[in-house]
């Protein structure tokens, strides 16, 4: 098994733990004994997944502010804890147009997506390494492996994200930390409506057979780490489309995602 033991002075991190994919992992490592620290910006929504789970950590933090992301792991050592399990799962997306962005939109995604993670690996791995146990979870997504014009920087960072928790993998062989990237194709979590396209639009754009529950995810996400497995794609319908969109000629593809996509309408 790839996931260190739950122990009274051992703890997952996981940002993002508001709602959505990152509330669902969180209450998947709770059941499965670990004990949890939850980060994300809203407290209230901290404190009310805390209180359901009985036992857990809040703290609230915006992960784009870099002074404050970097206290973290100091903030989980105050409370008499070791960072066993990180789950980078915080994320963002603009829609629409690059020509037509607002760069600090842009420059703010980038900050959680891209910078953020690669931050708290830099900030949380050398423990892990040195305590000879720990588990790292890079959330992604199926954009990860093709472009996505109408999301190009979101995409972008996604596709940054699984070559970087890869190449982790690499660096940690024999250390007994692993690296594992999870990939969801479309959930249903509200992230869609805050990045500006409609419930409708997207099931619009996206076949009903690529959508997968956050529960689903959250579950397939776990049983891979435990596995020691270096990607996890949810659905098998969405791991097929993943790899042809790897072997599709970009002159093809662009076409097709460019014609689909919401927010280049």
């Amino acid at each position: 098994m790839s996931l260190p033991e739950p122990g009274p002075d051992r703890t997952a991190v996981v940002t993002g733990a508001s709602s959505g994919i990152g509330a669902m992992i969180a209450r998947e490592l709770s059941r499965r004994g670990h004990h949890v620290t939850l980060v994300a910006r809203s407290a209230d929504k901290l404190e009310a997944l805390s209180t359901e789970l009985g036992d857990a950590d809040v703290i609230a933090m915006d992960l784009s502010d870099r002074s404050s992301r970097a206290t973290l792991p100091e903030i989980v050592g105050k409370q008499g804890r070791d960072i066993d399990i990180l789950v980078n799962n915080a994320g963002l997306s603009t829609l629409g147009a690059v020509s037509k962005s607002d760069p600090t939109a842009e420059m703010n995604m980038i900050e959680v997506d891209v910078v953020a993670v690669a931050d708290l690996c830099s900030r949380v791995l050398p423990g892990m390494v040195e305590r000879g146990r720990g588990a790292i979870l890079n959330v992604a997504s199926t954009a990860a492996f093709q472009p996505l014009p109408g999301q190009a920087g979101y995409g972008a960072g996604k596709a940054f994200v699984l070559s970087y928790t890869q190449s982790l993998a690499g660096e940690l062989r024999g250390t007994g930390v692993t690296a594992t990237t999870l990939c969801p194709g479309p959930v249903h979590t509200g992230f869609g409506e805050r990045a500006g396209f409609s419930k409708e639009d997207a099931e619009a754009a996206l076949p009903s057979v690529m959508w997968v529950s956050a529960e689903d995810v959250a579950k397939s996400a776990i049983d891979g780490m435990a596995k020691g497995r270096l990607v996890v794609i949810p659905g098998k319908v969405n791991r097929v489309a993943a790899a042809l969109s790897q072997v599709t000629p970009r002159t093809l593809l662009l076409p097709v995602l460019s014609k689909g996509h919401p927010g280049l309408r």
